[in-house]
């Protein structure tokens, strides 16, 4: 079983050379330029040369921007997304649980968990994705960034996600909840 990061380093707790493998076959498959992936998702060339060349252990933050633009969901830069993976961000850690797919949409569900004390901005995921989390204990705020929506323990969110979107534990309480991503297919 893969080790987690230590406390406080975001990332991705699956090996990074797996990851930057997906990333640079998926953005080859679309024919697009690394300046050209890392200008749309908004992050340094370099950082995404990193990435793809496995020496970057990224921000939960930067693979949502990544795949944003490539416009797939979280769990295509794993080679295998059975669950277990944990993604941390700067207040969010996810634990991969069921990763699943309909006609319509493939949806990948999470254990989740926030950080008091902390604000998590994500960037805009591909048009049409949406989140719904649902809070078992604590109270979280999240939703768009300039809109957030509040929600204390037993309470469900929902918003879509193709703006920016920030998660944060209101008071000293960490949350925890349970998030689906649904992304829409093309």
């Amino acid at each position: 079983m893969p080790q987690q990061p230590p406390v406080g380093r975001p990332g991705l707790d699956v090996d990074p050379a797996v990851v930057g493998r997906r990333v640079r076959a998926l953005r080859e498959e679309r024919e697009i330029s690394l300046s050209t992936l890392a200008r749309r998702a908004g992050i340094g060339k370099a950082t995404l040369s990193g990435l793809e060349n496995g020496t970057r252990n990224p921000t939960l933050e930067t693979l949502w921007a990544v795949t944003a633009q490539l416009g797939v969901p979280f769990t295509a830069l794993l080679a295998d997304p059975a669950p277990g993976p944990v993604a941390h961000g700067t207040a969010v850690t996810a634990t991969l649980l069921e990763v699943f797919t309909d006609t319509d949409a493939t949806y990948e569900l999470y254990r989740m968990r926030v950080a008091p004390g902390v604000v998590q901005t994500s960037p805009a995921h591909q048009p049409g994705v949406t989140e719904h989390i649902t809070v078992f204990a604590g109270v979280l705020r999240a939703g768009p960034a300039d809109a957030p929506l509040t929600a204390p323990a037993g309470d469900h969110l929902r918003w879509v996600s193709d703006v920016p979107h920030t998660y944060a534990a209101v008071g000293d309480e960490e949350v925890a909840a349970s998030l689906l991503l649904r992304y829409p297919r093309r």
